[in-house]
């Protein structure tokens, strides 16, 4: 039954099992290379459980890069990834969820069908969902707020409706890392709020959060941790220590104008984000 407590990591799962005393995530001197140019470059941080962490840096930054190395969907070229001391390829409790120009939206499923796939790790490829795995399901969109369309087909949904799902599916999921790559692409206020707020929720169970986003304001904001990034680790800490002049400076480079009003930081960038981004940089308090 899912319940807004705070879990505890499960120590052995169907997937390879987890050492005690072992950082939820480890990557230590990953290096990615696309037609012998870098995407990232000797990137190394650790998690520990619970932690929530903007990813910020610009397009072409490497983030998507690098939570598919986290995911264990891409290889790097130098480098380990290890989640409770293990390699990502054979673990279940992470939720990866891509950018929604990579998802499939008119293939014929409805959101419970999305939604029961995050118990798959559970049950087993060929194993058929009990009514307690259904319950699951049904509880987990009661908590985003989709409980009212678990039939709907998902090209039907609304961006925010959309992520929301994925948010349960991990919920479904009992994951214990999540990675959501730019999920707020596109969405309006009031939706960019409801999946905070969903965020939020997947921090009562003790789930690390990582989000790749182009929102200054928001991460310092929404965020305990931030990481600028631009194929090299340039920060990571506090938003407040990270998101500095020197630093943004260095991971934006010339289109990037610093400009001090009173307690903000207004740092402007005159380049475009993706259609129907938001722009890029935001104030962000000194």
């Amino acid at each position: 039954m899912v319940t807004a407590e705070r879990r505890k990591p499960n120590l052995i799962h169907r997937g390879i099992p987890h050492q005690p005393g072992t950082p939820i995530l480890d990557v230590s001197r990953v290096s990615v290379r696309y037609n012998g140019r870098y995407a990232l470059e000797d990137v190394s941080f650790q998690l520990s459980s619970g932690d929530r962490v903007a990813v910020v840096g610009p397009n072409g930054a490497g983030k998507s890069t690098l939570f598919k190395v986290i995911a264990g969907v891409l290889e790097p070229n130098s480098g380990t990834v290890q989640v409770y001391g293990g390699g990502p390829g054979a673990h279940i409790c992470i939720a990866y969820v891509p950018q929604r120009t990579q998802v499939d939206w008119d293939f014929p499923v409805s959101v419970a069908d999305v939604v029961m796939m995050g118990r798959i790790g559970k049950i087993g490829l060929f194993g058929w969902p009990k009514t307690k795995d259904w319950d699951f399901v049904r509880q987990s969109l009661q908590v985003v707020g989709l409980a009212d369309l678990v039939h709907r087909q998902i090209s039907e949904l609304s961006g925010g409706q959309q992520q929301r799902m994925f948010i349960a599916r991990a919920l479904v999921q009992e994951a214990e890392l999540m990675l959501m790559d730019e999920p707020l692409t596109g969405l309006d206020l009031t939706s960019q709020e409801i999946i905070f707020q969903s965020l939020e929720e997947l921090g009562k169970r003790g789930v690390t959060v990582l989000v790749a986003m182009h929102d200054l304001k928001s991460a310092a904001e929404q965020f305990d941790l931030a990481m600028l990034l631009n194929r090299r680790l340039l920060g990571f800490g506090k938003p407040e220590e990270i998101f500095t002049p020197e630093h943004l400076v260095e991971a934006y480079g010339d289109h990037l104008h610093i400009v001090h009003t009173g307690e903000q930081i207004l740092a402007l960038s005159d380049t475009c984000c993706d259609k129907g981004d938001q722009p890029a940089l935001k104030g962000v308090k000194g």
